[in-house]
């Protein structure tokens, strides 16, 4: 098992006057990721950062307990498990098959999610305005950029007829995902093309199925799974000549051709402050669900370049960043 902890807090004595100090209390803040401790490095380097200007301070008063799954959904329920028997303060997950294997095992302890693509639909929460039970967070809307990607897409390619979404079957988003995007590509007069790759080794025959289908554009969602091989995809997207498109920038810095959707960091500095509120008294089921409004678009010219694709200049106006 991986885990990554950081204690903050101890008891100290005062030497010179024989008296206890006033020891803070320590809270155990556990954390359920999907993905690998690469994968989230950034994202849980962010929340310490906004953890300590909360006041929740190295060596004093906080402890965090991360669980990896490394990209294996099996794993999480386990994970969920354990974090539980450690009678932690509240839960932070990023996922949302690792939101609902926390849902799943407790009713008590309070759960910050992060990456949620839809909370009410999925049953985590009874309303954003007013989740109800043990769990808040933040709501990603991954479902809603679909019909912005899709449209991203056409804009390059206007010839674009078949367009192909990467899922993993067992991610429980997935139905909505592909139900949005059959109706993006509908409304695009385009056809969608649904390839399933459940492991990194799966990847590269993801592709050639791609391929096989004649489909020239292919959707990432923002898995974890997928996130760990990104410059694999990059480089494979490039030799097979097909346009990708994805929910993180990071994607795109590493080679991917666009992308549409949040900043995963900021969602976690987000999940901090939601901590801080519980840790300070706040319940979750009187904190409303916050939906990401901020969406950024980054182009990488150069993949653009090497797959023979111009892009036009309205899309490069409105562009958040242009990888040369």
């Amino acid at each position: 098992m991986k885990r990554r902890e950081w204690v903050l807090g101890a008891a100290a004595l005062f030497a010179t006057s024989g008296l206890r100090a006033q020891v803070p209390k320590v809270r155990r803040i556990g954390f359920l990721m999907l993905g690998t401790r690469e994968t989230h490095k950034g994202m849980i380097d962010a929340f310490e950062k906004r953890l300590v200007a909360l006041g929740w301070e190295k060596d004093r008063n906080a402890l965090l307990d991360v669980r990896y799954a490394d990209n294996r959904y099996e794993r999480l329920p386990s994970l969920a498990k354990e974090l539980v028997e450690g009678k932690p303060d509240l839960v932070v997950t990023s996922s949302t098959p690792a939101a609902i294997a926390m849902k799943q095992v407790t009713a008590a302890i309070p759960i910050v999610f992060t990456s949620v693509a839809d909370p009410v639909a999925l049953g985590l929460v009874q309303s954003l305005g007013r989740p109800g039970g043990n769990m808040t967070g933040v709501s990603s809307l991954i479902i809603d950029t679909a019909a912005k990607q899709v449209e991203l897409l056409k804009t390059l390619m206007p010839k674009l007829e078949r367009i192909a979404v990467l899922v993993a079957p067992n991610h429980p988003a997935n139905k909505m995902l592909v139900s949005q995007l059959e109706a993006a590509t509908k409304n695009a007069r385009a056809t969608l093309v649904v390839v399933e790759a459940t492991t990194p080794q799966a990847v590269e025959a993801a592709f050639a199925k791609v391929t096989s289908e004649r489909a020239t554009a292919l959707v990432i969602p923002p898995d974890p799974l997928y996130f760990s091989v990104r410059d694999r995809i990059a480089q494979l997207a490039i030799t097979n000549r097909i346009a990708t498109v994805f929910a993180s920038a990071t994607f795109v810095r590493d080679g991917g051709l666009v992308s549409y959707g949040v900043n995963y960091v900021t969602e976690f500095v987000r999940a901090a402050e939601y901590v801080d509120r519980i840790l300070r008294g706040a319940k979750p089921a009187d904190l409303p669900v916050e939906q990401v409004e901020r969406f950024l678009t980054v182009i990488n010219r150069s993949t653009a370049k090497a797959l023979g694709i111009t892009i036009p200049q309205s899309v490069l106006m409105r562009a958040d960043e242009v990888i040369e």
